[in-house]
């Protein structure tokens, strides 16, 4: 337990930590015993981003990311993909800032809090650091780090580093081919000047898994997998069902002291995703559409009969550029500051489809070779064109009295957003789009009642807006050439106002304990949904929604070199109003919001001599309703991982080689671990003015087994 002061409920997760977990896993994997974090992953080894994590009940898309001064998650979906950031082994630390985002971060999605995360810096001496990894399911990755050290007397230094990752699924077949580059420079002078480049490009190839309704996992369990062969037919086989990403992520953080209590923070930045995501339907040659129009006799080659496979091809793209500022003025009691923030968002989405050849292999994974309509043209299930533009100023002063033990603080952050959009399919709205302003006040008072004690209270908003591209597109069947959805036009954004009281204690023992409450509006939630072989995310409308809790977590200093650690968190979330289905309304007044496990907690213990070392960590989830009308749930599961590692002298030119051994998920191995696609009912359920509405099955994330990860580790 990190030592925390500021007057909101934060965890950090140390460098050391870090260290002694598996070098396969990523940020969000490395934050789950902190309190009312909840992981759900489908990969023991934590190398996929296939996964999800919420924050007292609000899930990844509501939750705010910062990375090395950038907002490094996709700005329309507000998927983290936090495995493409950095290796493990170049990760500094990590804040954990449930329900109350930093007012100058780059984010206005984190109506869940903030995640931040940073990279270690440089070192001041040449050298470097080198790893091997062997795990099950044919595990293997290969880290190396080359430090220059101090170059000259130039006061700059850096680091750059390269890792491969290769493995197969621990279910069903395909697997995962990742290769990764991190760079982090840094040159600091004078009375706190810095500047710190930093880039990092991810390549990640994997094979999918499937996500079972609970009628499937309960037949079939974790044998419920895509095909392992293709028969000509068979639209579920596994080379069909992958996705390739390509992330590229650089930020150039600056700070300047101007003097007379001045000081300047600017880092420009960019994010680039290009990515492809693949899935399969059946196309009829003669009876497909494009958009609301028949696409004729599609030209398929010679000899094909009148169906065949077609492989989805959802090829997007996303390139942000982003500048985030704050100019800060101390003077006596008082800390001044004003930030600016701009991002500009330029991004394009057009899955057609593809067609395989007899062994399987699709003709290209990326839209190259096509599916073409009778008269030449792609057919595609959509052609979107989104641009986004975002400013941002906050404004916020910091007043200290009595010897600094009282703080008082107040700010304020007003975002003004544009999102525009295109859509180039016959039957569909060309342009759609709106512009929003949303003022974003907050307080914080903290009173440090002794050099030990602390207690603090906050009251903060927070909003977002509609995730996805589907509320600003129509979307059509290629089967049928009905439209499947419509855009929504302007969707109010999801908004919260929460309140927060917290007390700290380090000594002799160390306790923190933080009770909150949340009143969202327009409450939105992330569900996902295969439609013509194509992954479809949409925003349900959840209502008003009360959520109450308290978080607390204790831990005992260092004793011969054992240290403990509980967290846990109690959580109470309620749906304030009926919710809109089926041309009625389902009774969901009262009902327990989605996905918010009433318990869940953490044990962990931790030895390190110096030489010896180890960790044992045990976590707890609460089942978690699936559906609005709480008619099927995860079942509570539990998880526990251990790792033990033994650092050795130094043998020649190799500074201090370990060994280390990592067991992940010795608890459940069957086990289902979260949602992937919510519905309204999982029964049929008559609604309040008396019509039938229709059941729809949930999907779930089927949690990793057991597996072990042995790591070989040296500096140079």
């Amino acid at each position: 337990m990190a030592k925390q002061t500021s007057p909101y409920a934060r965890n950090t997760i140390t460098r050391d930590y870090i260290a002694s977990q598996s070098p396969t896993t990523n940020v969000l994997n490395l934050v789950r015993n902190t309190p009312g974090v909840v992981v759900a992953s489908a990969d023991p080894t934590g190398a996929t981003d296939r996964m999800s994590v919420s924050m007292r009940g609000m899930n990844q898309n509501e939750i705010g990311y910062e990375f090395e001064g950038m907002n490094p998650s996709d700005v329309l979906y507000y998927s983290p993909a936090s495995s493409t950031w950095a290796d493990t082994e170049n990760i500094g630390s990590i804040t954990v800032s449930p329900g109350s985002p930093d007012l100058m971060s780059p984010t206005f999605s984190a109506v869940g809090g903030l995640i931040s995360a940073k990279m270690r810096s440089p070192s001041a001496k040449a050298g470097g650091l080198a790893d091997f990894t062997f795990g099950g399911n044919d595990l293997e990755r290969e880290f190396i780090r080359a430090e220059t050290g101090e170059i000259g007397h130039s006061g700059f230094r850096s680091y750059a580093s390269f890792s491969n990752t290769t493995a197969t699924n621990w279910r069903g077949p395909g697997g995962l081919n990742r290769w990764h580059v991190d760079f982090k420079g840094e040159k600091i002078w004078g009375d706190g000047n810095s500047i710190s480049p930093f880039m990092s490009y991810n390549d990640v190839t994997e094979s999918l898994y499937t996500y079972p309704t609970m009628a499937q996992w309960r037949e079939y369990g974790d044998s419920y997998n895509y095909a392992k062969n293709f028969t000509g037919s068979n639209t579920n086989y596994y080379k069909f069902h992958q996705y390739e990403w390509r992330h590229a992520h650089a930020s150039v953080q600056t700070h300047f002291n101007l003097g007379h209590g001045l000081e300047l923070t600017a880092t420009p930045y960019i994010y680039d995703v290009d990515g492809t995501l693949n899935g399969a339907t059946t196309l009829s040659q003669t009876g497909s559409y494009l958009g609301n129009e028949s696409a004729g006799t599609l030209q398929f080659p010679s000899g094909t009969s009148g169906s065949a496979v077609g492989v989805s091809v959802d090829h997007f793209r996303e390139s942000t550029f982003g500048f985030n500022s704050a100019l800060s003025w101390k003077y006596r009691h008082n800390d001044l500051s004003i930030g600016y923030w701009y991002s500009y968002v330029n991004y394009t989405e057009d899955p057609s489809y593809s067609l395989p050849g007899a062994s399987g292999e699709a003709a290209n994974l990326w839209g190259q070779y096509p599916v073409l309509t009778q008269n030449g043209q792609r057919l595609l299930q959509w052609n979107a064109h989104v641009i986004q533009q975002l400013n941002a100023i906050t404004l916020q002063d910091t007043y200290r009295a009595f010897g600094d033990r009282l703080t008082i603080s107040a700010g304020i952050k007003n975002v003004m957003m544009t999102r525009t959009a295109t859509n180039l399919i016959p039957g569909a709205t060309y342009a759609t789009g709106f512009s929003d302003f949303q003022p974003l006040p907050r307080v914080a008072i903290s009173y440090q009642i002794t050099p030990r004690d602390q207690i603090y209270v906050n009251g903060t908003t927070a909003f977002r807006e509609a995730a996805a591209v589907t509320p600003s597109i129509d979307m059509f069947s290629v089967a049928t050439g009905k439209m499947t959805s419509t855009h929504s036009g302007y969707i109010k954004p999801e908004y919260s106002i929460a309140e927060e009281v917290g007390y700290r204690h380090y000594g002799a023992f160390n306790l923190t304990v933080s009770l909150f409450n949340y009143n969202f509006t327009n409450r939105q939630l992330t569900s996902n949904s295969l439609v013509n072989g194509t992954t479809i995310t949409t925003s349900l409308s959840g209502g008003g929604q009360t959520t109450r809790g308290v978080s607390a977590e204790f831990s005992l200093p260092a004793w011969h070199h054992f240290s403990p650690y509980l967290s846990g968190q109690y959580l109470h979330a309620t749906m304030n109003n009926n919710i809109a289905a089926g041309g009625d309304y389902l009774p969901t007044k009262g009902k327990t919001a989605v996905l918010t496990p009433k318990f869940m907690g953490s044990i962990g213990i931790s030895y390190d001599d110096g030489t010896l070392f180890g960790n044992f960590s045990f976590n707890y989830v609460d089942s978690q309703y699936t559906t609005f009308m709480n008619d099927q749930s995860i079942p509570a599961y539990k998880t526990a991982n251990l790792g033990i590692g033994y650092r050795f002298h130094d043998v020649g030119f190799l500074k201090r080689p370990q060994i280390q051994l990592n067991l992940i998920n010795l608890g459940d191995t069957h086990y289902l671990s979260g949602a992937w696609g919510l519905t309204s009912n999982a029964v049929a359920t008559k609604g309040v003015y008396g019509h039938t509405i229709a059941a729809s099955q949930p999907t779930y994330i089927t949690g990793g087994k057991f597996s072990g990860v042995v790591s070989l580790t040296t500096g140079f």
